[in-house]
């Protein structure tokens, strides 16, 4: 795992910097080498605390239940729970999408990271998204067959059953494949998104789309009972006959098809998709005074948690107690300074030489700190070569400005035996990017690259480049207390926001001592750049805004933000969980 480490651990540092390019296979999957600082004692007794499953809605938080019950593992329990979200909220992800899970195996005292992105067709160039001079705007990127990425989350869910599953992939998936069948009742979320989204997408333009979404014209209303016969074909072929089903033949060809179509054809080729792996990375973990946070490698942007825990540290200590605009002072400037490197030097690791265990070390933070910007200045970001060792970063990157609109979904799980899950999945902008085939939306999860390549003499760590995966904020964390014991299971949904929520989990759990669901209840408070976003439609909102206003932050009022934090802590007398109020989920026990 990447570490904070001592000076004599130089070498080590070196070596899990080289990029990594693991493909990973059933077969070829090894477990994660014993982490002392996070493996429990061999004398440990066995989970006492049952299971659970926080989701982003009933439906899948059932399915994961569910299975559970049913003796699977948590990663079944992920599996069952994410393939029906992409059935009942296709806006946030599905399987023609992709994700990073985090997965801690008690057994084997190990945090493994799985890396399910999307990857950059054969002919991508880092100019793709240019056209006449002129970088595509957002919403003609998003729309286009240029936005779509190799999805990853079919190979995600047969590597990882591979390595941890106990249940057989088709008892996993069947409540999807019945749900799909018999049909869901159509959430409020899902139509009011289809009624706001008709006017920017070309979902109702789509003929296979416009038939499934607005049947006589009319977005589907709540309550309609909605069946989706394809995708349970799909998902029944994918359990018989594993991801060649998904990723060769005929389903893949229709997958090419929609890609290729008007407007903006995508450069997406079958070889793309035969050749599509899922990659074994290291987990990224440090440690902030009690606890060890372990969270995603790039390109996921998960070091920030690390960098943000540890930054606020800093910054409220001493503080006096109840001096609540104080403390969220700190969080803003832990928040800005991490947003400020994260924009720097986050990428592809096998594209890109990312400073993980820079960035994370206690020194260069510790210098970090002492760079705290006056509210009324913007953040720059950090030189940790030069601090660490007084050789200035020799590349040069080129600030990354990208903006994507939000559309993920987040999930935690506990299981019986005290495994845990961490999956963060996504189709990038709600309903991807509204094209179609075997049941399910395409992403357009390129969008998340720079579309600009850069200025002259640099160029950004995110550009698009052949088989690049593209930068995210998608966090996915575990949390672990001074003796290796499990305590925390977050993430979230929510753009480049996702960052911010999820370290208000963090920091509202771990720091202030809340309930998880006090912690995720409370205001989202984004700090990326100069301006300081706040949350003012829930309770402590205006206060916040007001109290921060004061210190002379230039901040901007939101009525609402768009968490979907899931989370799970593990208490003394048992587990505790919390489904963010901003969606439609929930978190139910699994005795």
């Amino acid at each position: 795992m990447y570490e904070a480490q001592t000076p004599s651990d130089t070498a080590c540092e070196e070596a899990l910097l080289r990029p990594i390019a693991v493909c990973l296979a059933a077969l070829l999957l090894a477990a994660c080498a014993r982490d002392p600082a996070v493996a429990a004692a061999p004398d440990r007794p066995a989970w006492p605390h049952g299971g659970m499953v926080a989701a982003a809605n009933p439906y899948a938080v059932e399915a994961g239940r569910r299975v559970l019950a049913a003796g699977g593992h948590a990663v079944d329990a992920a599996i069952a729970a994410h393939a029906v979200l992409g059935l009942v909220e296709p806006q946030s992800s599905g399987i023609g999408g992709g994700a990073f899970m985090l997965v801690y195996d008690a057994a084997e005292d190990a945090v493994i990271a799985y890396d399910g992105r999307e990857t950059a067709p054969a002919d991508a160039t880092a100019d793709m998204f240019v056209v006449d001079g002129e970088a595509l705007g957002y919403l003609a990127a998003w729309q286009s067959g240029l936005s779509v990425g190799v999805p990853g989350m079919p190979a995600l869910y047969a590597d990882t059953h591979a390595r941890h599953g106990r249940l057989p992939l088709a008892e996993v998936l069947a409540p999807a494949i019945e749900l799909a069948r018999e049909g869901f009742e159509v959430s409020p979320r899902l139509s009011g998104f289809l009624a706001r989204i008709r006017q920017v997408s070309r979902l109702d333009d789509n003929p296979d789309t416009a038939a499934y979404f607005y049947p006589d014209g009319e977005p589907l209303p709540a309550g309609f009972l909605r069946r989706n016969p394809a995708y349970a074909d799909t998902l029944e072929r994918l359990a018989a006959s594993g991801p060649a089903s998904f990723y060769r033949g005929a389903l893949a060809e229709d997958i090419f098809e929609a890609v290729r179509a008007e407007p903006h054809p995508g450069r997406l080729s079958l070889d793309d998709l035969a050749g599509y792996r899922t990659v074994r990375r290291e987990a990224v973990c440090g440690t902030a005074t009690d606890v060890r946070v372990c969270t995603m490698p790039p390109p996921s942007s998960g070091l920030a948690q690390v960098m943000i825990l540890d930054l606020y540290d800093r910054f409220a200590a001493g503080l006096a107690a109840g001096d609540d605009t104080a403390r969220w002072s700190a969080f803003v400037d832990a928040q800005r300074l991490a947003y400020a490197d994260r924009d720097r030097y986050v990428g592809d690791p096998d594209f890109a030489a990312v400073p993980v265990a820079d960035l994370i070390d206690p020194a260069y933070l510790r210098a970090r700190a002492a760079e705290r910007a006056a509210p009324g200045a913007a953040p720059k970001p950090g030189d940790p070569g030069a601090v660490l060792r007084n050789e200035p970063m020799l590349v040069r990157y080129a600030p990354d400005s990208t903006a994507p609109m939000p559309s993920t979904s987040h999930l935690s799980v506990i299981d019986g035996a005290g495994n845990a899950v961490s999956l963060t999945a996504s189709v990038e902008a709600p309903f991807g990017s509204s094209r179609w085939a075997g049941g399910f939306l395409l992403n357009n999860q390129l969008t998340d690259f720079a579309r600009d390549p850069g200025e002259p003499g640099a160029a950004a760590a995110n550009i698009a480049l052949p088989g690049k995966r593209p930068r995210s904020s998608m966090s996915p964390t575990l949390v672990f207390d001074a003796d290796g014991g499990l305590r925390m299971v977050t993430g979230s949904p929510g753009g480049n926001s996702i960052v911010a929520y999820v370290a208000k989990s963090l920091v509202g759990v771990l720091r202030w001592g809340l309930s998880a669901q006090e912690a995720v209840d409370l205001p989202n408070v984004i700090a990326r750049g100069l301006t300081v976003r706040v949350e003012t439609g829930v309770d402590g909102g205006a206060a916040v805004a007001e109290g921060l206003t004061g210190l002379g932050y230039p901040v901007q009022e939101r009525e609402g933000e768009n968490s979907g934090l899931h989370v799970i802590v593990v208490r003394d007398d048992g587990l505790e969980g919390a489904a963010d109020p901003r969606r439609e989920g929930e978190a139910v026990a699994v005795p």
